[in-house]
């Protein structure tokens, strides 16, 4: 299962209405908008693999945050995103 959330770090705080995609190849296999925390607590459960996530924030210089995370067997996964207007960071969390 992957899950994910977004945070405001200029703000600090939640980023509700982020638009989130994941992929495997070109075929999209989960999708969703964090809610008003910032979150989406499932964003698709899927079979171990190579995967494209790809934030849409609203940010006046990121259109687009796309990262590939490798998913293992058995395993959780969250992927937070700090977004600023003009930097970001991703990383795995528990």
């Amino acid at each position: 299962m992957i899950s994910t959330h977004v945070l405001d770090t200029a703000r600090g705080v939640p980023s509700g209405g982020v638009r989130v995609e994941l992929y495997d190849g070109d075929e999209l296999v989960g999708s969703g908008t964090t809610d008003d925390d910032g979150r989406i607590r499932q964003l698709a459960d899927v079979a171990p693999g190579t995967y494209r996530l790809v934030f849409h924030p609203d940010s006046p210089f990121f259109r687009r945050v796309e990262l590939e995370v490798v998913i293992e067997a058995g395993r959780d996964y969250h992927v937070p995103l700090l977004l600023s207007p003009y930097a970001c960071a991703i990383y795995r969390g528990s």
